[in-house]
């Protein structure tokens, strides 16, 4: 083919998978007012082809998806103004499907579709060429933002550095589980005795009093056995307690003491070195920062995604909870779900609280697996991933 024409879709995959896939020279979008005037959104993605190696010229002409005549008004405009044109019916409206095949009845036109269910194309009318052709993109994590028109930023963790810590995540978590219901207090402990000032370099060194101040008056004491633990898995080093009286204490490096000082890290580099493990995906990243308009201006709507992991089309938006799940995390997580993945994405929350009935009622709704304390115990963390990645 020359010419593709697409029906836009609020789908970002349904709009980028056919040209990813068959490269045509031009790809036409047929698509509603607003996207033919915003000029922003076609550029966002032209910028995506880009991002893929691809020089196909992308065209958007205006019509209504909603008016069956309309569309076919102006698919017989394309037909005339472009040459060797096939039509992909993967997205669009009823009405606009309708339109379709009124006019490829008249016109003869190639038309092919894009199953999800068999990750398949298939030949409607005159396109043998995608007959059962299988889809075999590999997307990472960053293609699905772009697509949408967001932009991908770096979170709390640079993921370029987890590769050397990867043997220290399981006994982190072993740990993390055996002190889990005062792991707060722990880490409140960690962030009291070692702040620093804004324009000071994190100290790793650490002389403290035995006992600080926490929240709204409370009192923390060193939590000793944790300290000892964390040394003897290498997190910590130098270990001095006097009982009563004072801690002192090395953070075996900057990272070390963020992921001390944080209270959802743990479960979150579990997860991510389990996904890992599970040898199902191409593309795993923790801690990513969406940017929903894609320019990094400051005002921008920013959410981050505990991990995020890619096999094939599919992307699967993890949320990691050391706390209970709640149904503003379960409605977060849906939107952004289908916000940057579409119909094909999938979501799960990993907890280490054991779930509600209530809240897996509404999570069935939400279409969102939850993962929680029973799942982690039994060991089938990887296996439930990889179970969620398969289902229809």
């Amino acid at each position: 083919m020359k010419t593709l024409i697409e029906l836009y879709d609020e789908r970002p995959l349904e709009n980028v998978l056919s040209t990813d896939v068959f490269h045509p020279e031009t790809t036409v979008f047929l698509c509603p007012q607003e996207m033919a005037q915003d000029k922003g959104i076609q550029e966002k993605l032209r910028a995506y082809f880009r991002h893929r190696g691809l020089e196909t010229e992308i065209v958007f002409i205006e019509t209504s998806l909603y008016y069956a005549d309309k569309v076919k008004k102006q698919l017989g405009k394309v037909l005339e103004q472009y040459q060797d044109c096939v039509l992909d019916i993967t997205g669009g409206t009823e009405a606009a499907l309708y339109a379709c095949g009124l006019f490829c009845a008249e016109q003869a036109m190639p038309v092919f579709t894009y199953s999800r269910k068999r990750n398949r194309f298939f030949d409607i009318s005159n396109a043998p060429f995608a007959d059962k052709l299988a889809c075999e993109l590999q997307y990472n994590v960053e293609d699905f933002f772009l697509m949408a028109g967001g932009a991908m930023h770096m979170g709390r963790v640079d993921n370029a550095v987890l590769g050397k810590y990867m043997k220290d995540f399981d006994p982190f978590f072993r740990l993390f589980m055996r002190y889990r219901r005062q792991w707060n207090s722990i880490v409140g402990y960690f962030q009291r005795v070692s702040q620093t000032r804004p324009d000071e370099p994190p100290a790793l060194t650490v002389t403290a009093p035995y006992t600080v101040k926490g929240e709204r008056g409370s009192r923390i004491s060193a939590p000793e056995e944790a300290l000892r633990d964390l040394q003897h898995i290498g997190f910590l080093s130098g270990l001095e307690i006097v009982t009563g009286e004072r801690v002192s204490f090395t953070f075996r490096d900057e990272q070390t003491r963020v992921w001390l000082r944080d209270n959802g890290s743990v479960l979150e580099l579990f997860v991510y070195k389990t996904c890992l493990d599970s040898g199902l995906f191409q593309d795993v990243h923790t801690s990513v920062v969406v940017d929903w308009e894609g320019d990094f201006k400051r005002d921008n709507v920013t959410n981050e995604i505990d991990v995020m992991a890619t096999r094939g089309v599919v992307p699967l938006f993890i949320s990691c909870k050391t706390c209970a799940v709640s149904t503003e995390a379960l409605n977060e997580l849906a939107i952004l779900r289908d916000r940057f993945g579409g119909q094909l994405a999938r979501a799960a929350i990993v907890a280490t609280e054991r779930c509600r009935a209530i809240t897996r009622h509404r999570a069935l709704e939400l279409h969102i697996d939850i993962l929680d304390l029973e799942d982690i115990r039994a060991g089938n963390l990887g296996k439930q991933l990889a179970s969620l990645m398969q289902a229809e």
